[in-house]
């Protein structure tokens, strides 16, 4: 599955913004637009609770593949402004659902002594999958002159099947925990909760704005931003795994403070892209930047499974990943119209998301367990 997902989702973003800039001749208006639509499935993602009454959560994640691998693939056979938001809606239920079940499933799968470097080589799969599919457009994009239609197809038609020949081969593995399916939300979890809303608003303006720029301001063609991409994921790959390592020798609480100060100052310097006109150079060694600082994320991942009850973690996660697509679904249409009057406000709004993400990570303990969520329990604790 961690193979499949980024097959027709690091295609479809690929070439997401020549095709909407070429084809349908989008400004950042639409596609701000574009991409709240695209969160409301992750808003909804609360929703998977439910759907596991009737579901086994391992079968709704193949099934949402399956739905990413279709619509994804359809998206160039109607350029028009209404057929890509459809399409672009139904290749989001897919993804936001499967990575709800995919979350989920990881956490109660995998044993917590060993989920960080687990989590970093899952990670390091999905970015060797990106590698595959970006370095194939690389080599074939101009060399075979090849359309938005065929690359699509073929992208959402390997998901597809991938996720129906894992449908017949792995048809059922068994959680060790029964899950409880109704909507929790926990006082305790606060932060956890806090850390997912920051890190949705923040991936949110890089996700849609950072590969924008590239596009609308330095004119990248579509092998150029495939290539943006490609050492994107090279890098990753690379370095999730040792960022596995790090969590384990150094614990969340540092790597998370890491990350949020290496965000800040990215944040910034995008915006003094415009500022200062700086030249491409930077624009694609913060971009790759961002990626590396970005992959650090699943700390937060790690951080919840060290605090949270087992039965919770299945309802706890689609909460989470609810309340991280809180900000994603009106974020990018406000800032759409704030991008084409000022577009390094856009950048400097985030720079200050990474700064109080950066203070909410004070208050993740050295060595988080249930009971000791965050360092204001611990110190209630030795108080009494």
């Amino acid at each position: 599955m961690a193979f499949a997902m980024p097959m027709a989702f690091s295609v479809w973003t690929a070439l997401l913004n020549n095709f909407v800039i070429e084809m349908a001749g989008f400004t950042g208006v639409e596609i701000g637009w574009l991409h709240s639509i695209r969160e409301i499935p992750g808003l909804l993602a609360v929703g998977v609770i439910f759907v596991l009454l009737f579901v086994r959560e391992q079968l709704l994640a193949l099934l949402s593949l399956i739905l990413l691998g279709i619509a994804s693939g359809l998206t160039a056979f109607f350029p028009q402004f209404g057929g890509i938001i459809i399409l672009t809606f139904l290749a989001s239920i897919g993804f936001h659902y499967f990575e709800a079940a995919n979350q989920s499933l990881q956490l109660q799968w995998i044993d917590k002594k060993v989920a960080p470097q687990t989590l970093g080589w899952i990670s390091a799969v999905g970015s060797f999958s990106s590698l595959v599919a970006y370095g194939t457009l690389v080599v074939t994009w101009k060399a075979f002159n090849l359309s938005f239609g065929f690359v699509y197809l073929t992208s959402g038609a390997i998901t597809v099947l991938i996720a129906v020949l894992c449908l017949l081969f792995y048809p059922r593995f068994e959680t060790p925990r029964v899950q409880i399916n109704k909507v929790i939300i926990r006082k305790k979890y606060w932060l956890y909760y806090a850390l997912q809303v920051m890190s949705g608003a923040r991936r949110q303006i890089f996700l849609v704005f950072a590969a924008f720029m590239m596009v609308e301001k330095f004119s990248f063609q579509v092998h150029e931003v495939t290539i943006l991409f490609l050492l994107n994921f090279i890098v990753s790959m690379l370095f999730a795994p040792i960022v596995g390592k790090a969590i384990n020798l150094f614990g969340e609480r540092w790597i998370l403070i890491v990350e949020y100060v290496g965000l800040t100052i990215i944040f910034l310097a995008y915006a003094g892209i415009y500022y200062f006109d700086w030249t491409v150079t930077v624009g694609i060694i913060l971009f790759i930047a961002n990626h590396l600082f970005f992959s650090m994320s699943f700390a937060i991942k790690t951080y919840f499974q060290k605090i949270a009850e087992p039965h919770d973690i299945g309802s706890s996660v689609a909460v989470a990943f609810t309340i991280n697509h809180i900000p994603a679904v009106f974020l990018p249409a406000v800032l759409g119209y704030i991008w084409i009057v000022e577009p390094s406000g856009i950048f400097v709004m985030a720079a200050l998301m990474a700064l109080l993400s950066l203070i909410l990570a004070f208050f993740v303990p050295r060595n988080p367990e249930p009971g000791a969520e965050t360092i204001l329990n611990i110190r209630k604790r030795n108080r009494e």
